[in-house]
């Protein structure tokens, strides 16, 4: 039987459960209606995998400390401080099916919500002299950034290679991944080679979730996000850079005039998931997502067994078999 978050959790049951209570006491401030938002936020949180990544990757390289808590809640801070800016810049009325803070109490305060909760991890990091930390999650920070805007530039263009998708996941997903990772190895000592190992570990990981999800929009599983929003949404993932690249010039034209003039129409976004699905977009992406899981697990293999280390391949196997 496949084991579940509670299951994977069993190692860092008590850290997570303090990092839960850290987490509140980072966030709070003076100003009641801050409080009142920010208490939101922790209420709908999510699975809590990168926490979760920290405090295993910790645990596999050294002994979890209260460094480690502070790296898990920067990245926290840092993370859900992009999540509310994105609400804003994509006008989404809804995160994890819950009504988004910008829906709720409009962009002005999102926006500056978002400030606080940046301007948080800064401080809890500079505070605490984990500039170590800081430079780690500021870079993660950079590249999420970076990725976004080549994703939209590219949009436009609607001419993304396989080369390129792999550049854009790599700075979007796997950028936040890697981070949690390196954060926690950096967190426990200073071992250049273990710091980096665990960030290519995570590297890896978060290219084959990024591609698992890429698959979510195909239908192939039960989700929260609606079927062909990344076609919508004008996004060229790895499904249909494959089948584009290996069809004929007529039919390749015909597609990209549906994606660029018709992606709104429902019926011209099925004919393009048709399309992928024909075509065997939907096996070759599964192919490069093992390929990745696979080297992440060749990665992992390099240290030395422990509770922490199964449990961090099974978290790795759950990210990537996940049905939801």
């Amino acid at each position: 039987m496949k084991p579940d978050l509670k299951q994977i959790q069993v190692p860092i049951e008590a850290e997570m459960a303090q990092f839960e209570h850290k987490f509140r006491d980072f966030m709070k401030s003076k100003v009641k209606l801050l409080d009142h938002i920010t208490n939101y936020i922790v209420k709908r949180k999510g699975k809590q995998m990168r926490p979760m990544f920290v405090f295993l990757t910790a645990g596999v390289c050294g002994t979890i400390n209260e460094s480690t808590h502070r790296g898990a809640a920067l990245i926290e801070l840092l993370h859900t401080a992009t999540l509310v800016h994105d609400d804003v810049v994509d006008d989404a009325n809804y995160r994890r099916g819950f009504f988004s803070v910008n829906a709720l109490w409009k962009n002005k305060i999102a926006v500056l919500v978002g400030d606080y909760l940046l301007s948080r991890g800064l401080l809890l990091s500079v505070d605490n002299g984990d500039f170590h930390l800081l430079r780690i999650v500021s870079n993660a920070v950079k590249e999420m950034s970076e990725g976004e805007l080549l994703q939209s530039y590219k949009a436009r263009k609607l001419d993304v290679d396989e080369e390129v998708y792999y550049e854009i996941i790599r700075q979007k997903t796997a950028s936040l991944i890697a981070s949690c990772c390196s954060v926690g190895a950096s967190s426990v000592g200073n071992d250049e080679l273990a710091i980096e190992k665990m960030r290519l570990f995570g590297e890896k990981v978060g290219m084959a979730f990024q591609i698992k999800d890429d698959l979510f929009d195909y239908g192939e599983d039960e989700i929260g996000k609606p079927v062909g929003i990344d076609i919508k949404e004008k996004k060229m993932t790895l499904p249909l850079i494959y089948a584009l690249r290996n069809t004929d010039w007529l039919t390749k034209r015909k597609i990209i005039y549906l994606i660029r003039n018709r992606s709104e129409d429902k019926k011209a976004v099925n004919e393009v998931i048709g399309f992928v699905k024909k075509s065997g977009g939907l096996e070759y992406a599964k192919e490069k997502m093992n390929e990745f899981y696979q080297e992440a697990l060749g990665i992992l293999k390099e240290f030395p067994d422990s509770v922490y280390k199964t449990s961090l391949r099974d978290l790795v196997s759950y990210s990537i078999e996940r049905r939801k």
